[in-house]
């Protein structure tokens, strides 16, 4: 009984998990480690947290939420399968939508599964990522046969943005300041106004209400736009909400 217990314990399928909702990981953790054969190592709030974790712990798989502050999980996604291969990324979202779906697949990651998911299909999916193998959630699949059949016809080209810049356009969008993004990514002020400007001209977006569409329509942050009552621009991020400058104001 001793050896096949230490067998079983040997096997386990090591698991990370990464969403910015506390409740949700919590109810999560307890589903898997109800199944002998998964070991959650770990957990995530952010997406830079995730990606320092997951190269510190380098479990098996990671369960990634892509609506998540400071970096989503799209990028996140994409600096782990980067940085450590070995790692297999299986998104847990309750996007289903073609955009979200192709952008989480050209970043690196073994499958899609719904949140809303039973548990029985949401384990089947580790094991399979485990196993190198894709797994999809069935209304997913019929997103990626209309994706793969439009593709080259709604593919466009757009400007390749450095990491760092893609940090800040999503920084910028969720309303922080040029001190405060110099805080969270641990550079200057002076270097976070040089990747401001850079990016700026190599999108030839000068005001900060066109460069938030831009992250929208990238992905790089999940927010709705609308107009405040007193005519300010609000971005709502994650529940959040951020009072930033109108279109007419340069960034």
């Amino acid at each position: 009984m001793a050896a096949r217990s230490k067998d079983t314990i040997m096997e386990q399928i090591t698991v990370f998990l990464a969403d910015d909702h506390a409740i949700f990981r919590e109810g999560l953790r307890l589903l898997l480690q109800a199944d002998e054969s998964i070991k959650v190592v770990g957990e995530a709030s952010n997406g830079h947290q995730a990606v320092a974790e997951v190269a510190r712990l380098m479990p098996n798989v990671v369960l990634m939420d892509l609506a998540m502050p400071l970096l989503n999980g799209i990028e996140a996604t994409r600096r782990i399968t980067l940085e450590t291969p070995s790692v297999k990324v299986l998104v847990l979202s309750s996007y289903s939508d073609d955009q979200h779906v192709q952008q989480a697949l050209d970043a690196g990651a073994s499958g899609y599964v719904m949140k809303e998911t039973a548990s029985e299909e949401l384990l089947q999916a580790i094991r399979e990522a485990r196993n190198g193998n894709a797994f999809f959630s069935p209304p997913i699949a019929g997103c990626l046969l209309r994706r793969w059949k439009i593709r080259e016809s709604q593919t466009t080209a757009t400007p390749a943005l450095t990491d760092r810049q893609k940090d800040v356009v999503q920084l910028i969008a969720e309303g922080y300041s040029n001190k405060q993004m110099a805080v969270l990514l641990c550079i200057s002020v002076k270097t976070v106004e040089k990747h401001r400007q850079s990016l700026m001209d190599k999108l030839n977006i000068h005001q900060v209400a066109i460069l938030t569409r831009y992250a929208v329509s990238q992905r790089l942050v999940e927010a709705e736009s609308y107009n405040h009552p007193a005519g300010d621009a609000v971005v709502r991020v994650d529940g959040r909400y951020a009072n930033r400058m109108t279109a007419e104001s340069p960034i």
